[in-house]
């Protein structure tokens, strides 16, 4: 024991941290900073809110059909869990439980490249979880437009934008508790429709349906757009880390009973849509569901799915703004952004990274559903590949550190196992249009920029900067390896 622990601080001052300040043990609480009379977040709530990060049921998923029919649109929801999401969940699980904190992925890039490369890590996934963010009010209100049309256009789908932002935007506010809870619920009520539709095209099922295919007709950019879009964002829980009730056991479990959910809740209302309706793609956009249910079901099974579609989107909604508002406070508790984004409210939200997020929001909701899909997986891509870096790197330099879950891969199947998703980044990459090409470089371009401006604010004290003294020090200097201790 006493060796052990010998091994666990030696192990901790290798990677930067000192002796005083640890990470604790995989039995105790993060060493994010605590917040007294706010109450973790609990495995339950968890998975639902990874399920929200990432799916929300299968709305969204038509255009899948309509770019490239039902064979591929069905092998691409089993096919690209297994090269994508799968990794993207098991990195998550290592290195979400190796740095327990609410900068996440912030502070994975950080500790292995560095600050700077940590500081645009935040500001790439920030904004792509913002512009995906913007996506839901418009999914919303276009499951709602068939049976209330005043919401197709004008003034009246905007209010209703603006006030379903608000509204959402305030229960985040009133704490993440709450919205661990109301996840389950909404996730329930949105699933649970499909499961009835199941059952009622048993009599309508014709397998035949499922293998029609035709490759000369496929939109290719379409189609993995909306793949990548509907199975990325596994990594996003990450940054809740510390508000997780014991994480190092925790995350990993629900991220494996979420992965489950989210193939199922995809596949399946897949597999009944195109089995038991004749196919006409051009149908196949979003909101089809509903019409497929009225064929089915009849006008209350139509109701169900509009309103499972609706709670659905604000499930994602409040996922989504909780995983980037606590990012900017954990990126402002590691000092990379000014003091002010680490304001708690009274509910332990943060209140500043809340305001950012759902200003955001309001100002990208006026791009069409394609142009936000393309343009947020384009940063999103960026910011996996930092990320499947700084696992390979760490891997590397500190192969003994304390891993509470490890990918049960040597440094080798590390690299082989980032190959595939790599691979399917650049093919995401190299089929954006141009348009969304010149827009996302330019938003890299900006926090490039925006990071040198911050620090020279800070060194002018135009802006008080300040690192929470319950992190551990991620960059201090370098010791002898935990290998050279003595047997």
């Amino acid at each position: 024991m006493k060796l052990r622990s010998t091994v666990n601080r030696q192990v901790s001052v290798e990677m930067g941290q000192s002796d005083a300040i640890e990470y604790v043990n995989i039995n105790d609480q993060p060493s994010s900073p605590r917040v007294h009379g706010t109450r973790k977040v609990s495995i339950l709530p968890l998975i639902f809110l990874i399920f929200y990060e990432v799916s929300g049921g299968p709305f969204g998923v038509e255009d899948s059909v309509k770019a490239a029919g039902p064979l591929l649109a069905l092998l691409g929801f089993l096919v690209f869990p297994i090269i994508w999401s799968v990794p993207e969940a098991l990195i998550t699980a290592e290195m979400g439980t190796m740095f327990p904190e609410n900068g996440g992925y912030v502070v994975w890039v950080s500790s292995a490249l560095g600050p700077y490369w940590g500081f645009q890590q935040g500001w790439m996934k920030w904004l792509s979880g913002v512009i995906d963010n913007a996506l839901y009010p418009v999914l919303f209100l276009d499951y709602l437009k068939s049976g209330i049309p005043a919401l197709g256009n004008g003034l009246p789908r905007a209010f209703a934008a603006l006030a379903l932002t608000f509204v959402l935007t305030f229960m985040n506010y009133r704490g993440l508790t709450i919205v661990g809870w109301a996840a389950v619920l909404l996730g329930i009520f949105s699933l649970l429709p499909f499961v009835v539709m199941g059952l009622v095209s048993l009599p309508k099922l014709e397998p035949s349906r499922w293998l029609v295919v035709n490759l000369g007709e496929v939109d290719w950019n379409l189609y993995l757009n909306t793949l990548f879009w509907n199975l990325n964002y596994w990594d996003s829980i990450s940054t809740l880390a510390g508000e997780v009730d014991n994480p190092k056991k925790t995350l990993p479990k629900a991220l494996f009973y979420a992965l489950i959910l989210v193939i199922f809740g995809y596949f399946f209302p897949l597999l009944v849509g195109t089995g038991a309706i004749p196919l006409d793609r051009d149908l196949w956009t979003d909101g089809y569901f509903s019409d497929i249910a009225k064929v089915l079901g009849g006008v209350w099974l139509r109701w169900w799915i509009q309103g499972a579609a609706a709670m659905s989107n604000m499930g994602m909604f409040v996922a989504e703004m909780s995983s980037d508002s606590f990012q900017l406070l954990g990126m402002a508790e590691r000092g990379m952004l000014p003091e002010f984004f680490a304001k708690r409210s009274r509910y332990g939200t943060p209140l500043i990274g809340i305001i950012f997020s759902a200003s955001g929001v309001v100002l990208l909701s006026w791009l069409s559903f394609q142009d936000i899909v393309a343009a947020e997986n384009f940063l999103y891509c960026f910011g996996m590949i930092m990320e499947f870096i700084a696992f390979v790197w760490l891997r590397i330099q500190y192969p003994a550190a304390s891993r509470p879950y490890k990918i049960p891969t040597g440094t080798v199947g590390a690299i082989i196992m980032c190959i595939p998703p790599t691979i399917l980044i650049c093919v995401v990459l190299a089929l954006s249009t141009l348009k969304v090409a010149a827009l996302s470089v330019g938003a890299v371009v900006i926090g490039l920029v925006m990071q040198p401006c911050l620090k020279y604010a800070e060194k002018k004290r135009l802006m008080k900067f300040s690192t929470s003294a319950e992190l551990p020090d991620l960059h201090g200097p370098e010791q002898e390896s935990v290998d050279s201790l003595p047997e």
